[in-house]
């Protein structure tokens, strides 16, 4: 199965995703990544896997749909079966949700539907919540709200920082993605109205 990685910063997921492949714990390939950034590092960590990158600035489109719309494009060009938006800090149109429903999968830092938005686990620490933790759920039209594949909690301890909190929260990301994406390769996830059911 050939599988789009959507990136704009770092990647850390992207390199989870890279190595669990590279294991043989997900039977796919990421056939491209695709960045809004030019200076993503995530682009370095693609190359350095010898994976394809296409690199789409959003200066110059009139709205989201013609912007994805080019992507789309370069999806269906490598037969894309799987979004797996690693960190992209741009909404996708609901054309681009519409063209791959129930084929995009979002990671959110907070246990959802709490703590939405782009400030998941600063929004968490400085609520003073006791838990929070990693969300991944396919993407619908609505900011952060598609039906949830895995979810794992995290604790706020009192001696934890805001520093300590996003490294526990990125170390639970980097194991939940990875095993969302192969069991959704291996044809293990139905939805059925909000909830996710695996098995198969």
């Amino acid at each position: 199965m050939n599988i789009a990685v959507f990136v704009s910063g770092n990647g850390t997921n992207l390199q989870a995703i890279i190595d669990a492949i590279s294991r043989g714990e997900i039977k796919a390939k990421i056939a491209l990544v695709v960045s809004d950034n030019k200076d993503a590092y995530a682009l370095a960590r693609a190359k350095k896997a010898n994976i394809e990158t296409f690199i789409l600035s959003a200066k110059g489109f009139k709205n989201r749909e013609d912007y994805d719309k080019e992507i789309i494009k370069e999806l269906e060009k490598r037969s894309i079966r799987l979004v797996v938006l690693a960190g992209f800090m741009r909404l996708l149109s609901p054309y681009f949700v519409r063209r791959y429903k129930n084929k995009i999968m979002n990671i959110h830092p907070a246990l959802l539907p709490s703590f939405k938005g782009t400030h998941g686990i600063k929004d968490a620490f400085e609520y003073g919540a006791a838990m929070s933790g990693v969300t991944v759920h396919f993407v619908d039209e609505e900011l952060d709200h598609g039906p949830i594949i895995l979810q794992e909690a995290v604790s706020i301890n009192e001696s934890d920082t805001l520093e300590t909190l996003e490294e526990k929260i990125h170390k639970v990301e980097h194991r939940l993605y990875p095993k969302a994406v192969r069991l959704f390769v291996e044809g293990k996830l139905k939805i059925k109205g909000r909830k996710v059911i695996q098995g198969g």
